[in-house]
């Protein structure tokens, strides 16, 4: 049974959401990461950010990525799976929930990892693939 520790990459890293938007930049830089999950003051998941949250909702529309923080551009219901869920686990939430990168908790609610896209290439069918890419691309 293949779970969501099996494929996650490990050590990802909180943002607050107190923290700025450059600041977040700057975390995915050092991290080579194109998300960050974003806590709230006692830890818990408020949200999630990439990348493109930043230069789409921020840069593009005159914001000042020193001044807007995470917790600002964080939108939606957080989503996650638990360390020790099963893959067909992990490939119902992500599409369901139409995401492409999944943090993933362990059982003392400590973020351990992500799951991506890349992370679910590596494991899956070529079959299994083209079901997820539909699931979570489709309108």
């Amino acid at each position: 049974m293949t779970t969501a520790a099996d494929i996650m990459t490990p050590g990802a890293q909180w943002i607050s959401e107190d923290d700025t938007l450059e600041r977040a930049a700057q975390l995915m830089r050092e991290l080579n990461v194109g998300a960050l999950p974003v806590s709230d003051g006692d830890e818990r998941m408020s949200g999630i950010i990439t990348d493109r949250d930043i230069v789409v909702d921020c840069v593009a529309t005159g914001g000042d990525p020193s001044q807007v923080t995470a917790g600002e551009l964080a939108q939606g219901t957080p989503r996650w799976i638990a360390a020790d869920a099963e893959l067909d686990e992990v490939l119902h939430e992500m599409g369901d929930a139409q995401v492409r990168r999944l943090p993933v908790i362990d059982g003392d609610k400590r973020l351990v990892g992500m799951i991506s896209e890349a992370d679910l290439a590596r494991e899956l069918s070529d079959d299994q693939l083209a079901d997820f890419v539909v699931s979570v691309y489709a309108a």
